[in-house]
């Protein structure tokens, strides 16, 4: 699991919740954002251990997060194995199109809020996924031919350029950027068919 602390993670002076997927759900970034006096909204693994009291806790009886009988948005208060404060525990469950569902596991810092809260806040980071899935598919940011670093730091700047355009464009046109990256693929062929058979017929 990747490390807070290592990725320089300077932001957390400005920030008051700190959202993360469940690569980085470990103990030892939870320990660092308290250290921070921040709080933290976590995806879990199914497998992680939970204890739903402090006398469990206590005595070792953890079981696993799937194991606990949540409704979406719903949850409880407990431990993790290994974190010595009490947390707050979320289920959101999604229905997928083929009718089938997925449940999300959420752990939260910060007994002040409610569990709706707790996953209307993470449901902002989904934005973040979204933007770094279009940098990498539609703006070919891993795809850099480029060996220098000034050549490489235009290259970045220009990926994240382009998908600002798209948003843009995504925004007018109520199209999501596969879709208009498609329409574009689709016109460029066209017209480059077009122009070829002219250069045939001439």
């Amino acid at each position: 699991m990747k490390k807070l602390a290592e990725l320089n993670f300077n932001s957390l002076s400005r920030t008051e919740v700190i959202l993360m997927d469940s690569w980085f759900s470990a103990k030892e970034n939870f320990d660092f954002i308290v250290q921070k006096k921040k709080h933290f909204i976590a995806a879990l693994k199914e497998n992680r251990l939970v204890a739903l009291s402090e006398e469990e806790r206590k005595q070792g009886r953890f079981v696993r997060m799937s194991s606990l009988e949540l409704s979406d948005q719903q949850g409880v208060r407990g431990w993790l194995k290994g974190f010595e404060k009490e947390v707050l525990l979320v289920r959101r469950v999604f229905t997928n199109k083929d009718g089938s569902t997925s449940l999300l596991n959420l752990v939260c810092s910060d007994l002040t809020v409610n569990f709706e809260q707790v996953a209307t806040l993470y449901n902002k980071r989904w934005k973040v996924e979204e933007f770094h899935k279009s940098l990498k598919s539609n703006a070919s940011l891993a795809k850099s031919p480029t060996r220098r670093v000034m050549t490489q730091n235009n290259h970045v700047f220009m990926s994240i350029y382009a998908v600002f355009k798209l948003e843009c464009l995504k925004i007018r046109h109520k199209v999501n950027h596969f879709a208009l990256r498609t329409k574009l693929y689709i016109k460029a062929t066209q017209q480059a068919l077009s122009e070829l058979q002219n250069l045939r017929a001439a």
